[in-house]
């Protein structure tokens, strides 16, 4: 909805047109969205507005953003493979824990010269 294969949608386009509509406004017109940006010193980009308006027209936005949750919903998420090493460090099921590693802390160069660089 937002990307087609001929042009990029700025979100400030997309963000106007939402606003507008969460204003009451049930059909903004481009000029509606305009008034918005201006309103914030923003310039519209009359060109882009004009395609978002021509894929949007008559399509009902709050079906267009479901439509775009089920898509999202379909990609992968950076958590789960955060998550993957994390649950690999886990102790097996009745094993006991790993024993913890005591690291000696080494004295940092500020610490040897009797100073702080910051005081």
């Amino acid at each position: 909805f937002f990307r087609t294969a001929s042009c990029f949608y700025k979100m400030k386009h997309v963000a106007a047109l939402l606003l507008a509509q969460l204003g009451g406004n049930a059909n903004p017109s481009e000029a509606d969205v305009k008034k918005i940006l201006s309103s914030v010193g923003v310039e519209a980009d009359g060109e882009k507005l004009g395609k978002l308006f021509a894929e949007v027209n008559g399509k009902d936005v709050s079906a267009l953003i479901e439509e775009g949750k089920k898509k999202l919903a379909s990609l992968p998420a950076a958590g789960a493979v955060a998550a993957a090493p994390a649950a690999g460090a886990a102790p097996a099921a009745g094993g006991k824990p790993a024993a913890k590693k005591e690291e000696k802390k080494e004295e940092s160069a500020e610490e040897d010269m009797g100073f702080s660089l910051f005081d």
